[in-house]
């Protein structure tokens, strides 16, 4: 139970991460890499303040260290270049679609069991996703954005993956958020810039600090105590809390599609991770 209470909070943590993006850029304006680049950035000093308090050492070397800043930064960077064309709906889609392709691709690469209950749970917790994010009538997909999207969820797949051997769940975080940031400078030098509205500053830097920073290494604590195929199953409910938030928060209706698509999305992954008594 736990575990499971843990993992609700970080995919809580997921899902506000999307709200604050969208009401960052959408609502305030920002260019997406110029709040990516501050969210990165307040990740970094939260966590690096934890560090210290806790005297604990940074580990800044190693291939581990490297592969967590280029996939991080692929994800961050991919992730915003995308939505510049891409739908919100079809975006998560094609993100969380990637993610599950990879995830379990290299469950079944290294030879773990997967039982078949998982394999349905992933089959019925997808449709269930499609259902939710299919956009109405004729559906035009910009290669640009889709190939992007793809990337970004390669991205965060590796980094995921990574997270299962940390030893220092915050340190590990706290060493990937800080060599991410030069990666992200770069990219914002290549891109638009634009104004910095005080509001859309503060949702970056809550996005970043809490959701990213404190998220990510929650994420990072309990990987080790899960299997691959359950890590990518879970991801799945994240734009199903997204939506759920948007009812509760932003008064956004709800309609007999959506709890459709939720009770699939959430029945799914029950199938996926319950033992049957």
């Amino acid at each position: 139970m736990r575990l499971f209470l843990l993992v609700l909070v970080i995919m809580c943590a997921f899902a506000g991460n999307s709200i604050l993006n969208r009401v960052g850029v959408a609502g305030y304006g920002m260019d997406p890499m110029v709040f990516g680049l501050i969210r990165v950035a307040a990740g970094a000093a939260v966590l690096l303040a934890l560090v210290r308090v806790q005297g604990r050492a940074l580990p800044l070397r190693g291939l581990r260290r490297v592969g967590g800043a280029v996939s991080l930064a692929a994800y961050m960077i991919c992730f915003s270049w995308a939505y510049l064309s891409l739908g919100a709906g079809l975006g998560a889609l094609i993100l969380f679609g990637t993610v599950q392709g990879v995830m379990f691709a290299f469950a079944v690469w290294r030879g773990q069991a997967i039982p078949a209950a998982r394999w349905l749970g992933m089959a019925v917790a997808f449709a269930g996703l499609v259902l939710l994010l299919w956009p109405a009538g004729a559906v035009q997909v910009p290669l640009a954005g889709a190939v992007s999207m793809i990337v970004a969820g390669a991205g965060w797949a590796v980094y995921t993956l990574l997270g299962q051997g940390e030893a220092d769940a915050t340190a590990a975080t706290a060493a990937n958020f800080l060599l991410c940031l030069p990666l992200m400078a770069l990219a914002l030098v290549a891109g638009h810039g634009g104004a910095l509205p005080v509001g859309g500053v503060m949702v970056a830097v809550l996005a970043g600090a809490v959701m990213s920073g404190l998220g990510y290494a929650l994420w990072y604590r309990v990987l080790p105590q899960l299997a691959v195929t359950v890590a990518a199953i879970a991801q799945l409910s994240v734009p199903v809390i997204a939506v759920a938030a948007g009812i509760a928060l932003l008064g956004e209706p709800l309609t007999l599609r959506l709890a459709l698509a939720g009770l699939l999305v959430l029945g799914g992954i029950a199938v996926s991770v319950l033992r049957p008594r």
